[in-house]
């Protein structure tokens, strides 16, 4: 998508046989199938697979009619891919491969090996020979590829490696955004100013702006929120107070977007009111 990106994972059970209408997410503009591995599939990524190639083929076809891209999302909570010593490249090439062969729009890595980035040596490292072997897979331009760090680890000085500027740094050009986890850390986050503006003293100069201040583009900073309370530990803005930390960062020169987890709580009422200050559907 051009201009601001507004994503939706969907990691839920919702059918076997189909996807969600793309009337139920009208407002977004990228779907995640969550998730793929190094090398197996889970929930929607695989229910995605096993769809017959008609269904996936029309289906792929009404979202791209109604302006959705579908994505598939690497990971996610649980799987520690450099912890448990998973090949960087051979599992770049199964989900370029999966990208490729099931007819989707690119991959987003949500990486949450969390020993990994506190080790030094490790996750930088590996994301970095990950990230350019998965373009080698997927071409700038062709195919959408972007990571969904968590939004302490741009904390400079804090992590090995300087975690995820230090991975900026390596491959950031190589990715077409950020959708940043701002959330399941506490009360960090929770106001429009810890957001925007000004991290807690446990994980400073994270927020949006401070993030773009060391040096990543504002404009690859997408807001990730929870769509409920139930759908993450902590960090849940309400969509109509979300709506003006939108228009708040709008009025100073951001415009990337935001994400959420996830659809169905996360549906077309609940990005349109999100969106309905800043970058209205």
């Amino acid at each position: 998508p051009s201009g601001p990106v507004w994503v939706a994972y969907f990691d839920r059970f919702f059918s076997s046989s189909s996807l969600p209408a793309p009337s139920d997410l009208s407002g977004f503009n990228v779907f995640a199938l969550s998730f793929i591995y190094s090398s197996s599939l889970i929930d929607n990524a695989a229910v995605w697979a096993n769809l017959d190639a008609t269904t996936r083929s029309n289906t792929k076809a009404q979202y791209a009619s109604a302006g959705i891209s579908i994505i598939v999302s690497a990971y996610g909570y649980g799987p520690t891919p450099t912890t448990s010593g998973d090949d960087p490249t051979a599992a770049a090439n199964y989900i370029g491969n999966y990208v490729k062969t099931y007819g989707l729009d690119g991959a987003d890595i949500d990486y949450e090996d969390l020993g990994a980035m506190e080790t030094a040596g490790t996750a930088v490292a590996w994301l970095t020979t990950f990230t350019k072997a998965l373009r080698a897979q997927l071409p700038q331009g062709q195919y959408i590829l972007t990571h969904a760090p968590l939004a302490p680890w741009f904390s400079p000085n804090l992590w090995p490696g300087n975690g995820y500027l230090g991975v900026h740094a390596a491959v950031g050009g190589l990715l077409d955004w950020y959708n940043i986890q701002f959330y399941n850390q506490g009360a960090d986050y929770t106001t429009c100013s810890g957001l925007l503006s000004t991290s807690s003293g446990t994980y400073p100069q994270s927020a949006v702006f401070q993030i773009a201040a060391n040096g990543v583009p504002l404009n690859k900073l997408v807001i990730g929120k929870p769509s409920t309370t139930s759908d993450a530990g902590s960090g849940y803005i309400d969509p109509a107070t979300l709506s003006g930390c939108l228009l708040q960062a709008k009025n100073s020169g951001w415009s990337a977007g935001a994400m959420t987890w996830q659809y169905p709580n996360g549906d077309s009422a609940w990005i349109t009111q999100v969106r309905s200050q800043s970058f209205p559907v």
